[in-house]
């Protein structure tokens, strides 16, 4: 299984950018994809989450109401639609992958066990 993200990049403070993730190989067992990002010196930390089945999705509270989470389950490809973009939200931004018997609601990094390799996001003010 590969994840890899693209759509990364600079953008001024209240814009937009549209991530993608596409998974590829046995992608059919996975439960959840999440968003995750990590800025310098701080720790990974979730951003959102959406069933891969059936698109619920969940938020981290400092994301609700800017970024939205999709999938094409066609594609195999999941999206972080983020609006209304602030310094704060600079950082490397990973997809995650979880596989079922992982707990759906436990959104700590842990829980996924498919990783990508990052899109940059870099958001001046």
């Amino acid at each position: 299984v590969q994840l890899v993200e693209s759509g990364g990049g600079l953008v001024q403070a209240g814009g937009s950018l549209r991530l993608a993730c596409v998974a590829s190989g046995h992608t059919f067992f996975f439960s959840n994809m999440g968003w995750f990002r990590q800025a310098p010196g701080k720790e990974r930390e979730f951003v959102a989450d959406i069933s891969w089945s059936g698109g619920s999705t969940f938020y981290a509270d400092s994301v609700k109401g800017r970024f939205t989470i999709s999938r094409d389950y066609g594609k195999r490809t999941v999206y972080l639609d983020m609006n209304s973009l602030k310094p704060e939200d600079a950082a490397v931004y990973f997809c995650a992958g979880k596989v079922p018997g992982a707990e759906a609601q436990d959104y700590q990094a842990a829980t996924y066990s498919y990783w990508g390799q990052g899109t940059e996001v870099t958001v001046s003010s």
